[in-house]
């Protein structure tokens, strides 16, 4: 496996966004041998609780980076909460796969479950503050779904946006996709690029994304790829959508949800062009101790939203998490308990 970051084990600075301080930052070598990187902050030193609320370890979706998230994890950390995120390996900073970086590739999401594990019994249960939590996105979030299983003794609860559970708009059923995929990769064709525009994202305009209706956030995040381009990513290959199928399938077999003891929030924008949010619902509903929140009005990505809905995600992970996140000019959400057996 290639890799073109020398330098992994340090952060990189964007435009309108410092680093949050205190920052440290490092790699840990999973069980296949992959680098991931990853960085942890204590709690805001002015937070007015006598300790820590414990730590929120934050699961970013395909191709995303750790300096994506600094407002938020400035946020967590104002609340009371240590922060440890992490590069799931292919994208950021950790160890690319391909000869071509740009390249989105997995062979299986269990290799992401390996990221996970690592960063789990390396950094988290040994450093990291107690209790944990989960707040993952999409990607992130369908990999913690896979996990949750195992993490009743570990995870505290799980805060899942937006997770990717079923594929938004596409010209034929996800199941035939599935398939088609599956015949394409025996062909060879695993590592060829499903996009005809593979590196759209590097000159992509605010105007008909899907991920975000806040242009501010937008044009932060499109700079960040643009001042660091070796962060981004491009589209995914045909190997990382079909273990993207095969994951999605894996957790909607029949008994699976039943598995799930963690307590958990999940969370779907109403205008989610790349996700279905009624399926994330009907998942949502069966799970054993959970608790579904809909956003009127918010796209995939709502931790990179526009603040009227932005602000209610935020709010939701607060309260769940039990913290009491400054959100005075947000209504609350009207269902937060969990139900349980």
């Amino acid at each position: 496996m290639l890799d073109p970051v020398k330098k992994r084990a340090k952060l990189y600075a964007i435009e309108g966004q410092s680093i949050p301080k205190g920052a440290r930052v490092g790699t840990v070598e999973t069980a296949d041998g992959a680098s991931i990187r990853y960085a942890r902050w204590r709690a805001a030193k002015d937070v007015k609780t006598d300790r820590p609320l414990g730590t929120i370890i934050l699961l970013q979706g395909r191709s995303e980076c750790i300096e994506k998230y600094y407002e938020t994890i400035d946020e967590f950390r104002s609340w009371g909460f240590c922060v440890l995120v992490f590069d799931w390996r292919g994208q950021g900073a950790s160890q690319r796969l391909l000869p071509n970086a740009q390249k989105g590739h997995i062979e299986n999401f269990n290799q992401y479950l390996e990221d996970l594990e690592a960063i789990l019994t390396q950094v988290a249960l040994p450093d990291c503050k107690p209790p944990l939590n989960i707040v993952a996105h999409s990607t992130g979030a369908l990999v913690s779904l896979m996990a949750a299983p195992a993490l009743g003794n570990r995870i505290e609860r799980m805060v899942l946006a937006t997770p990717l559970l079923r594929l938004n708009n596409l010209p034929l059923r996800q199941e035939t996709l599935q398939r088609a995929l599956g015949i394409a990769s025996f062909l060879g064709f695993s590592r060829t690029y499903l996009a005809k525009n593979p590196l759209a994202y590097m000159t992509r305009k605010f105007e008909g994304n899907k991920l975000t209706s806040d242009p501010a956030r937008f044009a932060r995040n499109q700079a960040i790829f643009a001042k660091h381009p070796f962060l981004g990513l491009g589209a995914p290959t045909v190997s990382w959508v079909f273990a993207a199928c095969r994951a999605m399938a894996r957790v909607h077999e029949p008994g699976y949800v039943n598995s799930i003891s963690v307590p958990s929030l999940i969370i779907g924008g109403s205008d989610d062009q790349v996700v279905d949010t009624s399926a994330v619902e009907r998942f949502a509903r069966k799970l054993r101790s959970g608790a579904f929140l809909t956003i009127s009005g918010a796209r995939h990505e709502i931790m990179q939203e526009r603040d009227a809905f932005r602000a209610q995600a935020m709010s939701a992970i607060g309260t769940f998490l039990g913290a009491s996140p400054n959100a005075e000019d947000v209504e609350p959400p009207e269902k937060l308990e969990i139900k349980a057996d």
